[in-house]
């Protein structure tokens, strides 16, 4: 496990679901730059109360930056190409200036 920082900005709607026993959780995706240009995907779940609170509050293409714990993997896209990712279970989140978070 890595811990590391992902700064990107916010790709599709927050997804707020629950557990079997009913805890609350956010799914979210970042596209984040690499330094050679490329886009990569960060697939993000937050658990904490306050974490979950601040992604939902979030829309589409607003700037982020999370903490938390990484795993990097492979996907194949359409045209099976190989592309890296990242999976991060989400610790804190900062909201870049020019996004209101309530």
């Amino acid at each position: 496990m890595i811990d590391g920082l992902v700064a990107g900005r916010l790709y599709g709607e927050i997804e707020q679901r629950a557990d079997k026993a009913g805890k609350a959780f956010v799914l979210a995706k970042v596209r984040a730059s690499t330094a050679d240009g490329e886009m990569l995907f960060v697939n993000v779940i937050a658990f904490d109360a306050g974490v979950c609170a601040s992604l939902g509050a979030l829309q589409d293409g607003d700037s982020v930056a999370l903490s938390g714990s990484l795993t990097p993997r492979v996907w194949t896209d359409k045209q099976g190409n190989t592309r890296p990712a990242l999976d991060m279970v989400a610790h804190r989140v900062v909201v870049l200036p020019g996004v209101d978070v309530v």
